[in-house]
């Protein structure tokens, strides 16, 4: 499911214009959490599951690590199975019992999808990982304490499936460490308030449920809830456009006399980089001017053709996708010359590269049309 839901963060990535990059800007944030929990013992599931709560504090340090403080606490719940002797005869009995507790820890937080993925604020899934270490306060072991007492008084000889008994019974408060990990998947509602759901496994000593079964104590949370950043969570930062790429050229030309030349010089190729956004083919404001700009100079020399070579950048979608894309800005590019009155045969060709090529290092400059006149 995690593998699905990577997947599915890679694919919503949301990307921006040209001019500009997210930055990641440290913050904190809270959050609050409810679901259940079930924990391992001798009984059916549904008996074993109970109310779980969570509140959060944490500290994203960069776009990948991350410190938090977790409170875990409500209620755990035990179950016994068992014999007693009475004579030659064996009765089965069967008992459940349930207590509180509060169990903060300090996690180390991974965030799965800008770790693989690259960072990207306006994605719609993250999907992260955390492992900590922290405390268990048990309270409210009342329940036990009476069906022990039950068991001693009307079963004297009784002994628990397994050789397991309650020899690790205790009253009042009891205080354990423990150690948990567990994945999280939060869903984007704006930049400061995302909803999510998390699971995690909890593990402590044999004593946190009063038997002595001669293996670690286990229970596992699954938790809904909200998380709000406090602050800026990321900044702008503004990529200088390439400068455009002029290839200057003398043509010597030779006339009748042989001893005259003459040197003429050549029409300077014209480059202009026609960007576009995340999976789209329409062209906004400052791009179609680009293209005007191209239909004046075919207009201003009648003796050069443009090439028009479509891309599409690698960090999006897939590669057959990508290919579709980058044909249809290319192809979007000759309409709008067309509609301009640039005849076809001023066109001396038009292709696409798809992901294949990536013109440009920076990912989201890939998103273009590539359009020189020669």
């Amino acid at each position: 499911m995690s593998s699905l839901l990577l997947a599915g963060s890679i694919s919503a990535s949301a990307q921006e214009e040209k001019n500009f990059e997210y930055v990641f800007t440290p913050h904190w944030y809270v959050g609050v959490q409810g679901g259940v929990q079930y924990t391992l013992g001798e009984a059916d599931c549904a008996d074993l599951i109970s109310p779980n709560a969570q509140v959060l504090v944490g500290y994203n340090f960069n776009k990948i690590l991350g410190l938090r403080l977790g409170v875990n606490a409500w209620e755990s719940k035990a179950g016994l199975k068992g014999k007693y002797a009475n004579g030659t005869m064996k009765t089965p009995f069967e008992r459940q019992w349930s207590y509180k507790y509060v169990a903060p820890s300090l996690d180390v937080t991974v965030n799965l999808s800008n770790l693989t993925c690259g960072y990207n604020p306006n994605r719609l899934v993250n999907v992260g990982m955390f492992i900590g270490v922290g405390g268990n306060i048990g309270f409210s072991n009342d329940e036990a304490n009476d069906v022990s007492a039950e068991l001693k008084a009307k079963y004297p000889n009784w002994v628990g499936s397994d050789g397991q008994n309650m020899h690790y019974l205790w009253d009042g408060t009891q205080a354990l460490l423990q150690a948990r990990g567990g994945l999280t998947v939060d869903f984007r509602v704006s930049e400061k308030i995302s909803i999510g759901v998390e699971a995690n496994a909890n593990v402590l000593s044999d004593k946190y449920n009063s038997k002595k079964a001669g293996n670690a104590d286990w229970y596992f949370n699954a938790l809904a809830g909200v998380k709000i950043a406090l602050g800026k969570t990321n900044a702008k930062r503004e990529i200088a456009k390439p400068e455009p790429v002029i290839v200057e050229k003398v043509v010597e030309k030779v006339v009748e006399k042989p001893v005259e030349k003459v040197v003429e010089a050549a029409v300077n190729p014209l480059r202009l980089d026609v960007f576009f956004t995340i999976s789209s083919t329409s062209l906004v404001d400052s791009e179609s001017k680009k293209v005007q700009e191209i239909a004046d100079y075919l207009n201003a020399h009648p003796g050069t053709k443009v090439e028009i070579t479509g891309y599409a950048d690698k960090g999006t979608g897939s590669a057959d996708g990508n290919m579709k894309l980058s044909e249809k800005r290319a192809k979007i590019v000759v309409e709008a010359l067309q509609q301009l009155g640039i005849d076809q045969s001023r066109i001396s060709s038009s292709s696409y590269k798809g992901d294949t090529e990536q013109p440009f290092d920076i990912n989201d400059l890939n998103r273009v049309s590539i359009c020189i006149v020669k």
